[in-house]
């Protein structure tokens, strides 16, 4: 049995906020081809209004099924067909569920030929329920050390403001320590696994 984990992309791409409607079409041509493809787990993106950058991620279920989507003809034409549409910034890969907030969608594992592979199914994703639970762990500690520590700091500030500077201090720590952190540490417990620890394994 392979033990490969999926493996997610995270492309932060700045796109003219004027051409917002002809992004949104070429990423689901994108997912559309993409779907196609054996391993594909499922695509996701988000930005914030008038903002000119989009962060975008697609996960598959190992490092040869992602291969096989880069390398293909497909992509490539895809990526052609956005004619000065997007300009990439960044692009990171990362196994584990780092990027939860790109839950797997219902995809079709496919064969070379296009035809369905029965026997074929794609990892699972941890529960909903699991990966709330992850969250919060996180969440929690960081949250009361921010409004401990800028709490005060901007207690004078209006509320709009204080909250814009807390979650622009918490959401790097949790994005790139402390949420990869925890989904590593804890892997065994989101995806079902023996725990590795002795005290654990009556409970899980």
């Amino acid at each position: 049995m392979s033990s490969a984990k999926p493996i997610t992309v995270a492309i932060t791409r700045r796109v003219d906020p004027a051409r917002h409607a002809e992004l949104i079409a070429w990423l689901h041509a994108g997912s559309a081809l993409a779907e196609r493809f054996p391993g594909y787990l499922g695509a996701g993106w988000v930005t914030s209004p008038g903002s000119d950058e989009w962060h975008m991620l697609y996960r598959f279920a190992d490092p040869e099924t992602l291969r096989s989507w880069e390398d293909s003809s497909q992509r490539t034409w895809w990526l052609e067909s956005a004619g000065g549409l997007v300009e990439p910034t960044r692009v990171e890969k990362r196994t584990g569920i780092e990027g939860w907030f790109d839950a797997p969608e219902g995809a079709v594992i496919g064969s070379e030929g296009g035809e369905p592979a029965p026997s074929a199914r794609p990892p699972t994703a941890p529960p909903r329920w699991k990966q709330m639970v992850t969250i919060y762990v996180v969440f929690l500690p960081l949250s009361l050390v921010a409004n401990a520590t800028l709490g005060g700091l901007l207690d004078e500030q209006p509320l709009l403001l204080r909250t814009v500077a807390i979650t622009l201090c918490m959401t790097p720590v949790m994005t790139y320590l402390a949420l990869p952190w925890v989904t590593r540490t804890f892997a065994w417990w989101l995806h079902g696994r023996p725990s590795p620890w002795p005290l654990f394994r009556r409970s899980s």
